[in-house]
């Protein structure tokens, strides 16, 4: 069965549990599933419900489905996400977002806990992703091109939209939230990075590194979704301490985080254009 076969499956199994299709995906990275609970909730489906989802492991991601309304849009929440790193494949790994998208969001909205390559990035900012970097070594687009889903060699040249970008800039301004653009750099972990990796990502112009985001984004834009993304800085590089971060203490920063990130995410969604 082909993924656009499965993404139609799943969808369908979605489709019966609501009663509006969401106009907005919404995907939550690590320590922000608390976000969910801002959706007034139609359906809440737990991975292994939906056919072809495959149930996350890492601590953080409790791998449910939300969908139903917030600030007047119809929304379909990802309550976490599975990461290449987990031993599965990339079209595993976006999978729910092409699902999602036959189910007819037109716009994704991704979120992550990210470590901080620029030095003015603190623990517990947040960064606005204008732009990305692939250094995980493959794309969710290797294979067969599956027409259905988009074009053979789609344009990254806009991946974050920029009427996105606009949106989410004016929620944060006017909830006086400190929110800075960036680039994110996404490898494929689950090892953080080493001192001399940090100088050369910091080299290559990035602003933030993590282990996710980006295969779904890739293949967002190749099914023709608009696509903004937040990164809440958890940690400094670990290049740049004498210890890695223990992701406890990753999953603390995230959730002081959290009520700030609610509030652009209400107003991003209070603007969303289109």
């Amino acid at each position: 069965m082909s993924w656009a076969a499965r993404a139609r499956e799943a969808a369908a199994v979605i489709g019966q549990r609501i009663r509006q299709r969401p106009e907005v995906a919404i995907v939550l990275g690590s320590g922000l599933g608390a976000l969910a609970d801002l959706v007034e909730a139609e359906a809440v489906l737990p991975y292994d419900q939906i056919p072809h989802f495959v149930p996350p492991r890492a601590p953080g991601h409790a791998g449910r489905l939300v969908v139903g309304r917030l600030e007047g849009r119809t929304v379909a929440v990802l309550q976490g996400r599975v990461h290449a790193y987990e031993g599965v494949a990339m079209a595993e790994v976006v999978f729910p977002v092409r699902a999602l998208r036959a189910l007819g969001a037109h716009t994704l909205l991704v979120t992550n806990a990210a470590g901080g390559l620029h030095p003015a990035l603190a623990p517990g900012d947040l960064l606005l992703i204008t732009d990305h970097i692939n250094a995980m070594g493959t794309n969710p687009l290797v294979g067969p091109n599956e027409d259905a889903f988009g074009p053979r060699f789609p344009d990254m040249a806009a991946a974050y939209d920029p009427a996105l970008l606009a949106a989410m800039r004016a929620a944060a301004a006017e909830a006086g939230i400190a929110l800075r653009d960036g680039i994110y750099l996404a490898v494929l972990g689950p090892s953080y990075e080493t001192p001399a990796e940090v100088r050369m990502m910091r080299g290559w112009g990035a602003d933030a590194v993590g282990m996710s985001t980006v295969p779904e984004v890739i293949a967002a834009r190749h099914a023709g979704m608009r696509v903004v993304g937040l990164s809440v800085i958890a940690n400094v590089a670990a290049g740049t301490a004498p210890t890695g971060p223990a992701h406890e203490d990753v999953l603390a920063v995230v959730a002081r985080a959290v009520p700030r990130c609610a509030a652009l995410v209400r107003g991003f969604l209070r603007r969303l254009p289109g």
